[in-house]
């Protein structure tokens, strides 16, 4: 399994080539250029070194947010369009997930911190807890995420810390900014972690990658699009201004040069010009509100409540995703694993946003999933008139299966039974 890592999400750009448990290169560099002038010619770099054939690469992996808007950008469209190019799946991690592999094997707290600036920072709070292998003294570590990745101020994320009462260890570009502030607040026992830990590695994003990778968890990425965790600094001038937006060029604007963000040409190959659409997502527990609400808009009386869709949302065997464009939530879809069988519980898209691909790419996506916990066919029931949901399943390649006379109510209709299934298992 060979997998090329791209990090630009923070002030340092680093790349990496990782070949099954062996890193083969990792290039990083915080200097005096911007990742538009340098992701380039560091790829360019790793291809000529390692006599990189492109053919062999399996996936391409990402920090995903949150970070700089606009390294985040030109990361999302470089990968995306190495995805798209080479024909291989996007593994999207985590910003700050991944930066908590910079100190793997860690059992006490891990709490990165990027400066995200106006007294906050994102960050999260992770451990690695061991795990004995049979028959032998050897120990692997496993990730423990204590707290998702958010955007907090300096005196939230200290109370989290203290409320712990454990020691822990802080890394990344916000801990210089806010250490005065840290050796006030925090409590509990804390380190900072060395300078080779200390900021984004592509290396740790390969290894995170990897486990990724052998649990499925890979994304589509035509629809993919970084998790910002807040809008730009040049959207919240325009809302406070109400004015139109005038960016400039700060690394938290957004700003950047479309033409080296999409046009730019690397391995000698013209990356496609992508574009960023709805971004498809887990759903989170504040999600189910919305998630509800957008139900009852669109089933009426047979949607689910929101009771239902926060029990069935925290099962094992389901997987729940929402597609989000500027903050909304403008789609939902669900499925359960059923001894193999995938059920697709719910699917909901936002009337306004209809016609815009919304569903196929989140169905896409919860297929892609699915298979990661053990789905090897899917299945979903529809109303016979819903001529549109209908041309949308058959075109992810569902096949009708019979139906079910009678069984919608209000009004009455036949629920049509479709089917996906894995050819190569039977």
């Amino acid at each position: 399994m060979k997998i090329l890592a791209i990090d630009t999400s923070g002030l340092t750009a680093t790349v990496a080539l990782c070949e099954d448990d062996r890193l083969v290169s990792v290039f990083s560099i915080q200097y005096k250029t911007t990742h538009s002038q340098i992701l380039m010619p560091m790829l360019e770099k790793i291809k000529e070194l390692t006599s990189l054939d492109l053919k062999t690469i399996d996936a391409i992996a990402l920090a995903a947010g949150p970070g700089s808007f606009t390294g985040l950008r030109i990361g999302t469209a470089t990968a995306k369009g190495l995805c798209l190019a080479l024909n291989v799946p996007l593994i999207a991690v985590p910003t700050l997930d991944a930066m908590a592999y910079n100190l793997y094997g860690v059992e006490r707290l891990i709490c990165p911190m990027m400066d995200a600036r106006r007294s906050q920072v994102y960050t999260g709070v992770y451990t690695f807890v061991p795990e004995k292998r049979e028959d032998t003294s050897l120990y692997t570590y496993s990730m423990k995420t204590i707290l998702d990745q958010k955007c907090a101020s300096i005196d939230e994320i200290a109370d989290f810390l203290n409320a712990q009462g454990k020691p822990v260890t802080i890394l990344g570009d916000g801990v210089p900014v806010y250490l005065d502030s840290l050796e006030q607040k925090l409590k509990v026992p804390f380190s900072v972690a060395s300078v080779s830990q200390d900021r984004q590695n592509a290396a740790s994003l390969c290894q995170a990658a990897a486990q990724y990778m052998r649990e499925g968890r890979t994304v589509d990425a035509d629809s993919f699009a970084p998790e910002y965790l807040r809008v730009s600094q040049a959207e919240r001038t325009s809302l406070e201004k109400k004015t139109e937006d005038n960016t400039g060029n700060s690394p938290d604007s957004g700003a950047g040069s479309a033409k080296s963000d999409s046009e730019a040409s690397v391995f000698g190959m013209k990356i496609p010009k992508v574009k960023e659409r709805v971004f498809i997502r887990l759903l989170k527990a504040e999600d189910i509100d919305r998630a509800a609400a957008l139900e009852k808009e669109n089933l009426g009386n047979e949607a689910w409540t929101l009771e239902q869709l926060l029990t069935a949302s925290t099962r094992d065997d389901t997987i729940y995703l929402v597609a989000e464009k500027q903050g909304q939530i403008i789609g939902l879809c669900g499925v359960q694993n059923i001894q193999g069988d995938g059920e697709i519980t719910n699917v909901s898209v936002d009337k306004n946003m209809r016609g815009e691909g919304v569903g196929y790419k989140m169905m896409r996506q919860l297929l892609e999933r699915g298979r990661g916990i053990g789905i090897v066919n899917y299945t979903m029931e529809v109303r016979s008139s819903n001529v549109a949901a209908r041309k949308l399943y058959e075109k992810l390649g569902f096949k009708s299966d019979g139906k079910r006379p009678g069984f919608y109510d209000n009004p009455k209709d036949d629920a049509e039974i479709y089917w996906l299934r894995n050819t190569q298992s039977e």
